[in-house]
């Protein structure tokens, strides 16, 4: 009994972490898409140049 219980709750385990580093390369993605529309579309400055927008 108590070895399926284990295999249940490896499987349990292991199910969980796929799902959750699905979600992250989903977040990941996300991010990656907002950069780089903000790169894109980043303004100009007062002077003509391409302003940061980003404030590091």
């Amino acid at each position: 009994m108590v070895p399926i219980l284990l295999v249940l709750l490896l499987i349990l385990v292991l199910f969980g972490a796929g799902f959750a580093v699905k979600v992250l390369w989903y977040i990941a993605l996300a991010v990656l898409v907002l950069w780089l529309l903000g790169f894109l579309l980043r303004g100009t400055s007062a002077s003509g140049g391409r302003s940061r927008w980003y404030r590091w």
